[in-house]
């Protein structure tokens, strides 16, 4: 294998939380308020649950094949040429989902932040912060993430402590009231992102280090993550309303905005861009390193450090032009990415398992 370190169980764990709240604390509340009203919260919740059993689907594919790589039980469980080709489908999935995560980004800071600021010049700067974090390996990028975490749940905590004196109970009632439909579709594309996306952790999986808990670990570290974005998006609901929440492009920026403690401590908008530029970095981290690892596996590279530039230059160039303006990739995201992620995150990882549970059965049989 091309990475030589190892993650203990409770980095893992950091990891999964950053990465399931990343860029999804933002977005998600405007998407699930747009369909489902004032049970946004609720869809969350269920969006929550469905991820948990992907979570057991992960990893129960992933300690099937213990200390192996995607690439490698691709190869055993479907032949050398088609498990390439369906490992070079997963760089690909990788490295499209790490050009979602970094044009999410620069539409917020050209938006919100910086608006006389060119785009490229947002992705080139933070993805060069994303090189640099990767380059020394999963080992001390993770690392990292244990100095940041207590960064994140302080600003939620900050904010947890500074909005209730904003909330207005009627805003999420009636409860139910527009029936389960809505409900349901407004859990699909929070499935979609960051639940289905979680297939990632398929490439870290073998660089933790052995132990009973790693299912545990991963199931805390998604139910935290997602538990966030569950409050998040309740207090989106609390503060705003429904309809506001559905309107605004970024409604927990927006939430921010309205924390006020007397006449001197005002408008913590930048408490959310900063746990967002915390989670985000991981996020499109961990998908870069994925892509990069995936990509040097399939190809039996000694070491994919060289891989960095010439990929996060395509990633930058790829991420402009994709996506014509905001609108379309809103459009994208919460329409068509649903499906093309189910593909990567649920369709073949039960393939994968269901051959996997077949070849131990015919083995069995076989003796």
């Amino acid at each position: 294998m091309i990475e030589k370190g190892q993650i203990g169980v409770h980095q893992f764990t950091i990891l999964t939380i950053l990465f399931t709240v990343g860029s999804s604390i933002l977005i998600a509340p405007s998407e699930l308020a747009y369909e489902a009203r004032t049970d946004a919260w609720i869809a969350a919740l269920l969006g929550l649950l469905v991820g948990l059993l992907l979570v057991i689907l992960f990893y129960t594919l992933g300690s099937r094949f213990a200390g192996k790589t995607l690439v490698a039980y691709c190869e055993e469980l479907l032949g050398k040429w088609l498990g390439k080709a369906i490992s070079f489908l997963y760089f690909c999935f990788f490295f499209i989902l790490a050009t979602l995560v970094l044009r999410n980004l620069g539409d917020f800071i050209t938006t919100q932040v910086l608006v006389d600021t060119p785009l490229q010049f947002t992705h080139i700067f933070f993805l060069t912060i994303v090189i640099l974090g990767i380059r020394n390996g999963l080992e001390t990028f993770t690392r990292t993430s244990e100095i940041f975490l207590p960064w994140v749940l302080l600003f939620f905590f900050l904010m947890f402590i500074f909005l209730p004196s904003q909330f207005d109970p009627k805003f999420v009632l009636p409860v139910l009231g527009y029936g389960l439909k809505p409900i349901i579709r407004a859990s699909v594309p929070l499935i979609g992102t960051p639940y289905l996306e979680l297939v990632v952790f398929l490439v870290i999986i073998p660089f933790v280090k052995t132990t009973k808990k790693l299912g545990k670990s991963f199931l805390i570290g998604v139910s935290i993550g997602g538990s966030l974005l569950v409050l998040i998006s309740l207090f989106s609901i609390l503060v705003l309303g429904d309809k506001l929440t559905a309107v605004q492009m970024y409604p927990s920026y927006s939430l921010a905005k309205k924390i006020s403690i007397g006449s001197f401590l005002e408008r913590l908008e930048v408490i959310m861009a900063g746990i967002w530029f915390i989670t985000i970095y991981f996020k499109l981290t961990i998908c870069f390193y994925a892509a990069t690892m995936t990509f040097g596996e399939i190809f039996k590279l000694k070491e994919v450090k060289q891989l960095y530039l010439p990929l996060g230059m395509v990633l930058i160039v790829f991420s402009i032009v994709s996506f014509p303006d905001v609108a379309y990739f809103i459009q994208f995201a919460s329409k068509i990415w649903v499906f093309y992620s189910g593909t990567f995150g649920l369709v073949i990882p039960l393939i994968l398992l269901a051959l996997a549970f077949y070849r131990k059965k015919t083995k069995k049989l076989g003796k």
